[in-house]
C-alpha cells in the first residue's frame, strides 16, 4: 500500500495535475517519462479515490469511433509492458472479448464495424455461433447469431494499474503529493497559475484538471461550468461456480448487447455489470447542484438490485450457470458522464494554459492512451492525431445542467444501442441554441443536431415517410434528398446555415495575424477565400472562409463543430505573437441563409437595387447590401458548387429575410433543401470537408488542397517549413475520387478500401466520405490510397456491410462547378454538368 506524502515539495512546477485517479497518474507518468521536469500531481485524499478504485477494469480494443481505437490500442500495449517496466504487478488478464449479436440488425452493425476496423492495425473478427460457443462454452446459444471477437481484450485491476503508473511516474521524476487539496486557482496576467492548497501555493506554467467527479468543482474555481454528472453504476460479483472453476482457460469477456450488460470471469465466479435504461438509471444530481460531499473518497452508494433485475434475468438466460450462483458482492459507485459519454480532453478555450482530461465513462481503457495523447500535445504544441470528438470545446454556454442530465441519462441507457450511420439522439433537444428559423421549419423537416443547433437534414413532402428512420441501407430520406438535389441543380433552393462558427477580426495587426495563421494569401478588401490553418507539423488544423469586409476588418467562418476548437487556436496565436487585434465571436448573434441554383441571381435581384450580375458581383466577392430592406453581408460562394450566395444577417432578421426570399422565388419554383442534399452536391463537385478529407491526421498536399496553399508567399505561416519538407520527400498516399457499383447501400466514410494484388486481396486505404450521386446514379466516395494505386482508371474495392463492391478511381470532379462552367462557356467550350 502507498505511503502518503502530504507536502508540496516545491513552490514552482511546470505542470500541476489535479487528481490522482488512473488518468491523472497516467499523464504524470507520460510527461515525466518524456523528460518534462517539475511535474507535480496533487490528490486530495489518496490515489485511485473516486471512480478508479471500484471500476470493473474492462479493457478492449473495440470502439465504434475511428480515432479512439488508437487510444484503446495504446493503453493495452502499455499495460502489457508496465509490470516489467515498473516492477509492480498490474493483474492484467487478456482472455479476449466477444460482443454478441442476437438480431439481424446487430449482425449488420458488426459488418459495419468490421469495415471501419479493417484499416486499423488491431485484430477484430466476425465469428460464427460455433466459434462463439467454442470460446465461451457456458453460453445458451438459442439467440446467438454472430460474435464480434477482439483477441487481447480483457480486464485489469484498476488499483494495481494506478500504482504501477505511479511507481513509473516517480521513477522518471514526477512528484505525487497527497493528501493535498486544491482550494483555489488564480490565473496570472502572464498566463501562469497560482494553485492554492492548505500547505501553500504552487506556481505553475499550466494546470491539468483530471479530478474525475470533482472536476466540476475545480472548473467552478475559474468560472467554468464543465458539463459533467455522476451516474450510479452497479456490478455484481458471484461466489465460486463449479462449472467456471472446472474450465482450463479463462472465459472471454462477453457483452450481450440486447441484454445491455458485460460479463466476465472473476476468479472462479462471474462478474457482470448492466447499463439500465434511461428511465431506470440513477444520476447523483445533488452533487451537481451542491458539489461532491466533503470527504467522499473511497465510499460507495447503496446497491439497488431491483433497478437492474431485468438485466440479471437476461444474464441468467444467456449464461444459465448464473441461476445457481450466489451474489457475494454488489458494487454501486459513481462514474462521471459527459452528455455524449465521451471524455473531454485538451486545452480549454477562453482560459490560458488550463487543460482537462475529465468525463471518463471508461477511464481504465482510456487512461494509458489519453495520458500519452495529452503528454504529446503539451510537449509538442499540437495533438499527435485527430481526436476532435473529445475536444472539450465541443460544448459551450448552451450546455446547461438540465441538458447534461438529460443527455447523461440517454447516453447511459444507450450504452449498448445499435450504432447506425447518421445517428440522431433526441434527449435534451432543442437547446437554447436554435436558429431564427427553427420554429418556422421544425415541423417541415427532419432536424439534425450540430454543436447545440438544430439544422434541417431533409424536408418532408406529402407522401413521404417522415421522421427519423435509421438504417445501414438506404432509408426514408433517400428519395426526398434526390428531389432536393434536383431542386438546386435545376431551379433554386434555400438552406439554413446559421450553425456556422462566425468570428469578426479587426485591429492594426489583423492582416499580419491572418497572414501568419493561414496558408493562403490574405484576401483583398471585398474578397473572400478558402484558407487553412496548419499545425507546426503541417497537418490541417482547420478550414475557414476568410472575407475582408473593410480594410483590416475580417469575417472568418468555420463549420459548426469546430467553432471553439478554431477560436482557441486563433486566440493562442494572438497571445503568443502579441498581435494587436480584437476577436469577436458572432456565432449566436448572426444567422446565415444560403440561396443556390441557376435561378438564385434572378430571385435575389428582385429584392435589391444592387447589381448582382456576374460582371458586377463576381464569384468569391463579398459586400454589404440590403435585401428587402434587411441588411446582409452577402458572399458569392456556395458549398453546392452552383450559382449562389451566403447571406449573413442579424439572427432576429432570419424570418423576414427567409419569407422575402421565398416570396420572391415563387415564379422560379423556389424550395427548401437540407444538409443531406448539400453533402451530395459538394461531393459531386469534388469539394473536401474538414473532419473527413482533411484533419490533424492529413497534410493539405495529400488532401489535394495545393491550390489553397501558397508556399511562395512571404509570410512564414505556421506549418510552412514542415510542408516544404513533406513536398520535397514526396507523398506516400493521396486522396482519390471513386465511383462504386453498389446495390441498396452507400459509402459514408471510414470504410476499408481493398486492392486485389498479386498474392491476395488486402486493405490498402480508407474512404473519408461518400454518398449516392443522384447526378451519376451511382455511389461516390473520397478515399486515401497509396500513390501507386491512385491513378485514374485504377480498380479497387470498397467494403460495405460485409461485401466488397467494385470501385474505380475517376477524374474529379464528377460535376463541374458553376463558375468553371461559365468560364468554359465564355471560351466557347461545352462544359459537362
Amino acid at each position: 500500500k502507498e505511503t502518503s506524502s502530504p507536502s508540496l515539495g516545491k513552490d514552482r512546477a511546470d505542470t500541476v495535475i489535479i487528481g490522482g485517479g488512473c488518468v491523472g497518474v497516467s499523464l504524470a507518468y507520460h510527461l515525466a517519462k518524456a523528460g518534462l521536469k517539475d511535474v507535480v500531481l496533487l490528490e486530495k485524499s489518496e490515489l485511485t479515490a473516486g471512480s478508479t478504485w471500484h471500476a470493473a477494469g474492462l479493457t478492449t480494443y473495440f470502439h465504434p469511433g475511428i480515432n479512439l481505437k488508437k487510444i484503446h490500442a495504446y493503453s493495452i500495449k502499455l499495460y502489457e509492458k508496465l509490470e516489467e517496466e515498473t516492477g509492480q504487478p498490474v493483474g492484467f488478464h487478456q482472455p479476449g472479448s466477444i460482443r454478441i449479436a442476437s438480431t439481424p440488425t446487430r449482425v449488420d452493425e458488426f459488418k459495419y464495424q468490421m469495415t471501419r476496423a479493417g484499416w486499423h492495425p488491431t485484430e477484430q473478427y466476425l465469428i460464427t455461433p460455433e466459434k462463439v460457443q467454442e470460446l465461451f462454452p457456458l453460453l445458451n446459444m438459442d439467440k446467438v447469431l454472430a460474435g464480434l471477437y477482439n483477441p487481447g481484450d480483457g480486464h485489469i485491476d484498476p488499483y494495481s494499474l494506478t500504482m504501477a503508473l505511479a511507481a513509473g511516474a516517480r521513477k522518471y521524476g514526477a512528484q505525487l503529493n497527497y493528501p493535498v487539496q486544491v482550494t483555489n486557482l488564480n490565473s496570472r496576467s502572464d498566463g501562469t497559475w497560482e494553485v492554492e492548497t492548505p500547505l501553500g501555493i504552487i506556481q505553475a506554467k499550466r494546470i491539468v484538471n483530471t479530478a474525475g467527479f470533482w472536476a466540476r468543482d475545480i472548473g467552478k474555481m475559474i468560472g467554468l461550468q464543465h458539463p459533467l454528472i455522476p451516474v450510479h453504476h452497479q456490478y455484481v460479483v458471484t461466489s465460486t461456480i463449479p462449472e467456471v472453476k472446472a474450465l482450463k482457460t479463462e472465459l472471454p469477456v462477453i457483452r450481450d448487447l440486447e441484454g445491455s450488460y458485460y460479463l466476465r470471469q472473476e476468479r472462479d465466479g462471474l462478474l457482470f455489470g448492466p447499463y439500465e435504461s434511461e428511465e431506470k438509471m440513477k444520476l447523483q444530481e445533488s452533487w451537481v447542484t451542491n458539489g461532491v460531499p466533503p470527504g467522499f473518497g473511497k465510499e460507495l452508494f447503496e446497491s439497488d438490485l431491483d433497478r437492474i433485475m431485468e438485466h440479471i434475468e437476461a444474464a441468467m438466460e444467456m449464461v444459465p450457470v448464473l441461476r445457481k450462483a450466489d451474489i457475494v458482492n454488489t458494487i454501486a459507485g459513481p462514474i462521471t458522464y459527459s452528455p455524449d459519454i465521451l471524455p473531454m480532453v485538451g486545452p480549454h478555450q477562453g482560459v490560458r494554459n488550463y487543460w482537462v482530461a475529465i468525463g471518463f465513462g471508461y477511464g481504465i481503457i482510456h487512461a494509458g492512451g489519453i495520458g500519452k495523447f495529452l503528454s504529446d500535445w503539451i510537449l509538442e504544441g499540437e495533438p499527435p492525431f485527430d481526436l476532435i470528438e473529445v475536444d472539450p470545446n465541443r460544448y459551450g454556454k448552451w450546455t446547461t445542467t438540465e441538458y447534461t442530465a438529460a443527455k447523461a441519462r440517454e447516453s447511459y441507457g444507450f450504452n449498448n444501442i445499435v450504432g447506425y450511420p447518421k445517428e440522431e439522439r433526441f434527449a435534451g433537444r432543442p437547446t437554447e441554441r436554435t436558429s431564427g428559423l427553427y420554429d418556422l421549419l421544425k415541423s417541415k423537416c427532419s432536424m439534425g443536431f450540430h454543436a447545440g443547433w438544430e439544422q434541417p437534414h431533409w424536408f418532408y413532402k406529402p407522401g413521404d415517410e417522415t421522421g427519423y428512420k435509421p438504417s445501414f441501407r438506404r432509408t426514408n430520406w433517400f428519395d426526398p434528398v434526390s428531389r432536393e438535389y434536383k431542386q438546386v441543380m435545376e431551379k433554386v433552393g434555400v438552406i439554413d446555415l446559421s450553425p456556422f462558427g462566425k468570428f469578426k477580426v479587426k485591429g492594426t495587426d489583423s492582416v499580419k495575424l491572418l497572414d501568419h495563421l493561414f496558408a493562403n494569401v490574405v484576401p483583398k478588401v471585398g474578397s473572400t477565400n478558402i484558407s487553412h490553418m496548419l499545425t507546426p507539423r503541417g497537418k490541417v488544423y482547420a478550414e475557414l472562409t476568410v472575407s475582408q469586409l473593410y480594410p483590416g476588418q475580417f469575417m472568418l467562418v468555420t463549420g459548426s463543430g469546430s467553432e471553439l476548437h478554431d477560436l482557441r487556436w486563433i486566440e493562442e496565436k494572438v497571445t503568443r505573437g502579441g498581435y494587436k487585434v480584437e476577436i469577436e465571436n458572432m456565432t449566436d448573434e448572426m444567422g446565415v441563409l444560403s440561396v443556390a441554383g441557376p435561378y438564385a441571381r434572378q430571385v435575389l435581384q428582385k429584392l435589391t437595387n444592387e447589381d448582382l450580375s456576374d460582371a458586377s458581383f463576381k464569384f468569391l466577392q463579398c459586400r454589404h447590401l440590403k435585401l428587402s430592406d434587411i441588411a446582409v453581408t452577402a458572399i458569392r460562394i456556395s458549398y453546392t458548387g452552383e450559382l449562389g450566395w451566403e447571406l449573413y444577417h442579424r439572427k432576429e432578421d432570419s424570418v423576414p429575410l427567409y419569407s422575402a426570399i421565398m416570396e420572391a422565388g415563387q415564379k422560379e419554383g423556389i424550395d427548401d433543401f437540407g444538409t443531406y442534399a448539400l453533402n451530395v452536391l459538394r461531393l459531386e463537385k469534388g469539394f473536401r470537408a474538414w473532419g473527413a478529407e482533411m484533419n490533424c491526421d492529413t497534410n493539405p498536399l495529400e488532401a489535394g488542397l495545393e491550390y489553397f496553399v501558397k508556399l511562395n508567399k512571404a509570410a512564414d505561416f505556421t506549418g510552412k517549413q514542415a510542408l516544404k519538407q513533406i513536398k520535397e520527400k514526396g507523398l506516400k498516399r493521396r486522396l482519390v475520387y471513386l465511383t462504386l457499383e453498389t446495390d441498396n447501400v452507400d459509402p459514408e466514410g471510414n470504410e476499408s478500401v481493398w486492392h486485389n494484388g498479386k498474392a491476395r486481396t488486402i486493405v490498402i486505404g480508407n474512404t473519408t466520405s461518400g454518398c449516392f450521386s443522384y447526378g451519376a446514379q451511382q455511389s461516390l466516395a473520397f478515399a486515401y490510397v497509396p500513390m501507386e494505386l491512385s491513378k485514374v482508371g485504377q480498380k479497387l474495392e470498397v467494403e460495405l456491410l460485409g461485401k466488397n463492391y467494385p470501385a474505380t478511381v475517376i477524374q474529379e470532379p464528377l460535376v463541374l462547378t458553376e463558375p468553371t462552367r461559365m468560364r468554359l462557356q465564355r471560351k466557347g467550350e461545352i462544359p459537362k454538368v
